[in-house]
């Protein structure tokens, strides 16, 4: 994709923290763009955070509300803003549990104030939301690979409730009005500028002040900490080169607990730990974990450049030669600081000076008033994932045991056969497990041809074996992650070849060639009256293990000849992680388990032949020719991806998905 080349940037929220550095950089970097900032200076802002960019030519402050639809419009379109980046928000967690609906007219109405002003004006090529790693909820403690862009949104507080509505809104008018959308989630951020009511700079000004740091619970909570220098590249990295549609997790790998990072900062300033921490009540809901999965950004080419220790050290001699920055912030280090939750705030000058006394109007709300909910002890954790999977020797079933154990979802393999009813309630009653995955189905040996000749056996397993496992999991209450196939249709009148025009979820099969499509008809048509089963239909699948016999591309590959046909197939890298997620949602009913669009025998090969070797050669022949060589017929034709590219938006088509997740891997050529 080519990169994006913006001109006139609208950055709302730039006199805070984030923002600031990230609309100081590109002033600093892209004196050819210009730059507005919109942002109502909250409590939370400093107009000093943009001193570097005061001078610019290219520079313009607004002092005005997101939530202000005029103001929005005007400036959309004296401005010829044609490139919003959104970070304006409410974001302390404390101030969420004392006046949500603060956060609610900020983060939900301010957003879909800029979106409706995108629809109407329709200038804007680019909105970058900025969002947060919290939308995500509570990661498992044990899990070894974090929140991937596609995973399921559960906040557990009002400030990460607010943010995922946000998001919703923002994917809603990318998908109703075509509006070009891009949302983050990031990590914490700390480094210079940011206001103390956030952990780090609250810990390095109280330990300043030789005053204990007053740590939530008992410290064990675990975060992710970026450097801000790092997550303004990483902003820019995603505003030139980020993908319309698409969500980018801004995260690192590098966690660390609350207590441990309060051990080092009593390090930095040579106190004693023992006697310099102090523990207070937690919060109403405090997340023990989060974790991402930032392997899509790295790919874009942005990578964590500044190291702890370096970020930390230079944060803490920031605040020690800036210590009047923000003024009178005694309020702010309090363990709970939720009274500087206020409309309006001290409005802080370029030159530093405040245009209104720093003490609080008389005319504020009362924050004594507020009604805190009482915090609890414990906290109900989600229920544990436990995947019982069947098919243990088969390729997927295989692949699923391995994301398993990179996901550190606990999983165990059926040794029930599928038509043996009470061998797999024994499986179940043994394990106790909340999905079961059933990858297990005869498919031939070494192709559909076999089950021409073992029609009893197919029949045993494939319609027989499935339905006895949807109804023993209907009995135990349990979700059925059933792996079908997309076999069952082929190209007609109504759905002819090259028109784009796929086979939905709720057609009825019409390919009837082979015996095991047959049987794959009838149990798909049977199992329609379990709601307890979700049926993926997959195609051709294809993974980036190019030495698997059963890979597509190795199938290919090894042939004398083929044929010509665009269909639609299943990049296992891809849409195996996706089954997993969709299993985590609950999700029901029949998916098209395929990558939209669709792809040719001469055009995998083709990939082949630039990716792997250039000197491969093949041949064609016609589907007349291919039918005096198989015993059964073949499925050829495309599957509509509306529904399952609904539901995870980050899908690639299955070209794109071929060369991320197939050939780039492999590669053995030089890059062109």
């Amino acid at each position: 994709m080519a990169n994006y080349t913006p001109k006139n940037i609208l950055i709302t929220g730039a006199a805070g923290f984030i923002a600031s550095h990230v609309c100081n950089r590109l002033i600093r970097n892209y004196p050819q763009y210009k730059i507005v900032v919109l942002d109502k200076l909250d409590y939370c802002s400093n107009l000093k955070n943009l001193l570097p960019s005061k001078e610019s030519p290219n520079f313009k402050f607004v002092k005005g509300d997101i939530g202000s639809a005029d103001l929005v419009n005007f400036l959309l379109i004296t401005e010829s803003i044609d490139t919003i980046m959104h970070f304006a928000a409410q974001t302390h967690v404390d101030n969420s549990f004392g006046n949500s609906f603060e956060f609610t007219r900020n983060n939900i109405y301010g957003t879909h104030v800029l979106l409706e002003a995108c629809k109407v004006t329709r200038q804007v090529k680019r909105f970058i939301h900025v969002s947060t790693d919290e939308v995500y909820g509570e990661t498992d403690e044990d899990a070894v690979v974090g929140n991937h862009e596609a995973s399921q949104l559960l906040p557990t507080n009002p400030y990460s409730a607010t943010k995922a509505g946000a998001e919703m809104l923002v994917m809603a008018y990318g998908r109703s009005y075509g509006l070009p959308v891009i949302t983050t989630r990031g990590n914490n951020v700390y480094g210079p500028n940011q206001f103390p009511e956030k952990l780090i700079p609250k810990f390095i000004l109280l330990a300043m002040k030789g005053k204990p740091l007053p740590i939530h619970g008992d410290g064990s909570n675990v975060r992710s900490y970026l450097y801000c220098e790092d997550v303004a590249e990483a902003f820019e990295v995603i505003l030139h080169k980020g993908e319309v549609g698409h969500v980018y997790n801004i995260g690192t790998k590098k966690e660390r607990r609350v207590i441990d990072v309060a051990k080092d900062i009593c390090k930095l300033f040579n106190m004693d730990p023992e006697t310099s921490i102090k523990f207070v009540e937690n919060r109403p809901f405090n997340d023990q974990r989060y974790f991402l999965d930032d392997q899509k950004l790295k790919n874009l080419g942005w990578s964590e450049r500044t190291t702890w220790e370096e970020g930390l050290k230079n944060t803490m001699e920031w605040y020690v030669n800036n210590s009047k920055w923000w003024g009178d912030v005694s309020g702010a280090l309090l363990p709970h600081p939720r009274m500087l939750m206020m409309s309006g705030g001290v409005e802080r000058l370029f030159d530093g000076s405040d245009n209104c006394n720093s003490a609080p109007s008389t005319n504020a709300p009362k924050q004594d008033r507020m009604v805190v909910p009482t915090s609890k002890s414990t906290s109900s954790p989600r229920k544990s994932l436990k995947f019982l999977i069947y098919g243990r020797t088969g390729w997927i079933g295989g692949l699923l045991g391995q994301l398993c154990e990179k996901q550190g979802i606990p999983y165990d393999y059926g040794r029930g056969r599928l038509e043996d009813r009470s061998s797999l309630i024994a499986d179940i009653q043994n394990f106790r497990p909340t999905h079961v995955f059933n990858a297990a189905g005869v498919t031939g040996r070494p192709n559909v041809d076999w089950c021409e000749s073992h029609k009893t056996e197919t029949i045993r397993t494939n319609v027989a074996g499935t339905l006895t496992m949807a109804d023993v999991c209907r009995e135990y209450d349990l979700l059925m992650m059933n792996f079908a196939t997309g076999c069952i249709f082929e190209y007609d009148d109504a759905h002819p070849m090259g028109s784009g025009i796929g086979f939905k979820e709720e057609d009825k099969p019409n390919f009837l060639g082979s015996f095991y499509s047959k049987t794959k008809a009838m149990v798909e048509e049977l199992v329609r009256e379990y709601d307890n089963v979700c049926t993926l239909r997959v195609r051709m699948p294809i993974s980036s293990d190019l030495n698997n016999p059963r890979n597509f591309i190795t199938k290919i590959s090894r042939y004398n000849k083929v044929v010509n046909i665009p269909n639609s197939m299943t990049v296992l890298d891809e849409l195996l992680p996706i089954s997993i997620e969709m299993a985590k949602r609950n999700l029901r009913g029949i998916w098209n388990f395929t990558n939209p669009g669709v792809v040719s025998h001469n055009e995998i090969l083709e990939m082949y032949k630039e990716y792997i070797d250039p000197s491969f050669t093949y041949a064609n022949f016609t589907l007349e020719e291919q039918a005096k060589v198989l015993v059964a017929g073949r499925s050829n034709n495309e599957m509509d991806g509306t529904k399952l590219k609904a539901e995870f938006p980050e899908l690639l088509s299955i070209k794109e998905s071929l060369i991320k997740y197939v050939f780039e891997p492999n590669r053995k050529t030089s890059a062109a």
